[in-house]
């Protein structure tokens, strides 16, 4: 179980992937889940919205929609629900006729019996971490802001 993922993994599933349905996904913009799919969005991502009391609305170019299967083919299921919620937007994950490859779940959102479960279907798990904090750290935009990232790089 991906609990602690590598850099290298953190990077290949950035550089790999094309499309995040981003599940409770909220439409105000103070929100964690609206700027972090915006920024995905920004990113060259495509962004799907699945929040069940926004469907129909538009946000990042999308419209919401109520779940996974209404979702279409995505390559990573982002997870903004309460662990308590994981298990069954694993199985609606599961359950699509093509799966995503992965399933990420967002700072604080951890279900070891859900992440078992998808990664013996063959996805890979991240959990506990944020697409756009990790884009950040290791494609070198935190740096723009002063931070340490622990990454070095040269250009010559």
């Amino acid at each position: 179980m991906t609990t602690t993922p590598s850099d290298d993994l953190l990077r290949h599933v950035l550089r790999t992937s094309r499309s995040f349905a981003c599940v409770g996904v909220s439409p105000n913009p103070v929100r964690p889940s609206h700027y972090v799919a915006r920024y995905l969005k920004l990113k060259g991502f495509r962004v799907v919205p699945v929040n069940p009391v926004h469907v129909g609305k538009e946000l990042f170019g999308e419209t919401v929609v109520a779940d996974l299967a209404a979702a279409g083919p995505v390559d990573v299921v982002d997870i903004f629900r309460r662990p308590e919620h994981v298990p069954d937007i694993v199985d609606a994950a599961l359950a699509l006729p093509t799966p995503p490859n992965v399933i990420w779940m967002q700072i604080g959102v951890i279900h070891a019996e859900a992440a078992a479960k998808a990664e013996a279907a063959g996805l890979t798990v991240i959990q506990d971490r944020c697409p756009k904090i990790e884009y950040q750290r290791l494609f070198g935009e935190l740096r723009m802001g002063g931070f340490n990232t622990g990454i070095i790089s040269s250009k010559l």
